[in-house]
């Protein structure tokens, strides 16, 4: 042994032993199919292998629909039913105080809701008035515009759900992967094909959408819902940054019309904004590009804890910058063009009011109340525009309808009696920028009512903030959304005004409802150059009773103390707390 090596061995056997380290336990696999393999992880991944979702259509046509509720099997009741659209409703009479407490089969009615998919919000008045038929006769009358362009019909019993589909299927509807780990309903801009200030037609992508991919068993066991916004409006109309997929319309400087891409996009409560990955969609790619996310999310996605499984997870860990390479390497084969952001939307994006058409016809943006209306509404609605030349109208993602190709000399008229149908196209601020959910009228999630408290609130705050209105001090676009549980299907943390429903304490120590407050959130619009999310402020809570009170006492301190040219999300972002309360 050489010196050098017996002075090493001396200097090792002085020197103090170190404890041996512990080794870290390996990582949790994610569930990614690309990476750990398709063994389900969990009881949702097991039964969605044992039998794809959309299966369960041949049982409840064959079997739940002739021997009723109560034959139903338990997994398809609560899991593959949601791929036809289906869910079991609350049953009523059940307190919010008790949604987290009681399992499903407590909380649940051998009724069901039933969401009728409108890709793109695209509806004749023969189908709307088909729609609002089965709503009177299967319905109770129920029907609701949802924010994502459906139409919900509830009191649904699964004996009439094959009548209902066969209905729907003979004008070109469906329930299809209306709900689900699936590709949700694509929104699309309302005034696609018609706009005077279109970039392009999104259209023939929708369509080609629906067609190719929607009902595909390839694509029909996701991680968790998918869900997509395509808008060829300068608008931005659809609220793609909320949104898992998203393209914007714009004019590329060399490459002409086409998309740029979005990409993570959700709220719940997690809330994250969606991505720009960077890229130019061509029109003729658009399809592909799209199959190709929808694809990264099925191989990719987390699905080990459904809480974590949204696509949005995996592009808070990737970034935009690897998610596109991957895109381009694994999926397209193609590199996609690199492209400038779409501009600042110049117009509102809801659509409300009396617009002209590039045909020369107009379109009406109307607003029912909160998105509720009834089925025999419904088939008045379409005998309506009928009677008035309209043939075609459109749902919107902000719980509007908007009437297509009205004459000149038939608007005023055509107003005049939609008012009388409960739908204004002349709104106030607060009708108009008001939407909820479905809450615990029927929603098993839910804590508190919803409808019936927007509603009230709007006629509160018109009659009471009058004075602003009539003097031009209000501002003319107000958002208040109203949430009955914490996970935002009415988009809370993006409103000037969210309201998240919860069970509040009160001084008798007897939990009443009511909500949390967001302030100052929003998305791309005339208004405000970005999305983002709105302010919490700590113990800013208020019971249902006291909502009118305490939106217009903010609403009048915002009037009085905003700066030259301030938005109400501007001022309630640098406003001090205690002007919040």
């Amino acid at each position: 042994m050489t010196d050098t090596a017996l002075a090493g061995a001396s200097a090792d056997e002085a020197a103090p032993k170190r404890p041996a380290r512990t080794a870290r336990p390996a990582a949790k696999p994610h569930g990614q199919w690309k990476v750990d393999g398709t063994a389900p992880l969990n009881a949702n991944e097991t039964w969605k292998q044992e039998d794809n979702g959309l299966n369960v259509r041949e049982r409840i046509e064959s079997v739940y629909s002739k021997h009723g509720f109560d034959s139903i099997d338990g997994t398809d009741l609560h899991g593959r039913f949601r791929w036809w659209g289906l869910y079991t409703q609350r049953k009523p009479g059940i307190d919010g105080g008790k949604t987290a407490t009681l399992e499903p089969h407590e909380l649940e009615d051998k009724y069901f809701m039933l969401r009728v998919r409108i890709d793109g919000g695209a509806l004749t008045t023969e189908q709307l008035r088909v729609i609002g038929q089965i709503s009177v006769d299967f319905a109770r009358g129920s029907a609701d515009l949802t924010d994502r362009q459906n139409i919900q019909l509830h009191w649904i019993r699964v004996e009439d759900v094959p009548e209902i589909w066969r209905r729907l299927e003979s004008v070109g509807l469906s329930t299809t992967e209306a709900c689900g780990d699936v590709p949700r309903v694509i929104l699309g801009s309302p005034v696609a094909g018609i706009a005077k200030d279109e970039i392009i037609d999104p259209t023939p992508l929708i369509n080609e959408l629906a067609e190719r991919f929607i009902g595909d068993p390839e694509l029909a066991n996701l991680p968790r819902k998918y869900k997509t916004a395509i808008t060829g409006h300068p608008s931005q109309d659809v609220v793609h940054e909320i949104n898992d997929f998203g393209l914007v319309g714009m004019v590329h400087p060399e490459l002409g019309a086409g998309y740029d891409l979005w990409v993570g996009g959700a709220l719940s409560t997690n809330p994250m904004l969606a991505k720009r990955l960077g890229a130019f969609v061509k029109p003729e790619e658009a399809a592909e590009v799209w199959l190709g996310v929808t694809s990264i999310f099925r191989d990719y996605g987390y699905r080990r804890m459904r809480t974590k499984a949204r696509l949005k997870f995996l592009l808070a860990d990737w970034g935009p910058e690897k998610f596109r390479q991957i895109l381009e390497d694994e999926y397209l084969g193609f590199k996609l063009s690199d492209g400038p952001a779409a501009p600042k939307p110049s117009t509102p994006g809801d659509h409300v009011g009396i617009h002209e058409q590039k045909d020369g016809k107009f379109f009406i943006g109307a607003t029912p109340l909160a998105g509720r209306l009834s089925g025999s509404q419904l088939v008045k609605l379409a005998d309506t525009l009928e009677a008035r030349g309209s043939f075609r109208l459109r749902t919107t993602p902000h719980q509007k309808i908007v009437v297509l190709d009205v004459a000149k000399e038939q608007v005023e008229p055509l107003v005049a009696e939609l008012d009388t149908l409960g739908l204004s196209a002349r709104p106030s601020v607060f009708r108009r920028g008001t939407i909820a959910c479905t809450g615990i009228e029927f929603c098993k999630l839910a804590i508190v009512e919803t409808k019936v408290t927007a509603a009230t609130a709007v006629a509160e705050l018109e009659r009471r903030l009058a004075d602003l209105a009539d003097s031009g001090q209000l501002p003319q676009a107000l958002s208040l959304h109203i949430n009955g549980c914490p996970n935002s299907c009415a988009r809370i943390q993006t409103a000037d005004i969210g309201l998240k429903g919860m069970m509040l304490p009160t001084p008798d120590g007897d939990p009443t409802p009511g909500f949390q407050v967001h302030l100052g959130g929003g998305l791309a619009s005339s208004s405000r150059e970005e999305a983002g999310l709105g302010r919490t402020v700590r113990g800013l809570k208020v019971y249902v009773e006291d909502l009118p009170d305490y939106v217009e006492r903010v609403v009048r301190k915002f009037v009085a103390d905003r700066a030259e040219g301030q938005t109400f999300a501007e001022w309630a972002h640098s406003a001090d707390e205690g002007d919040l309360q």
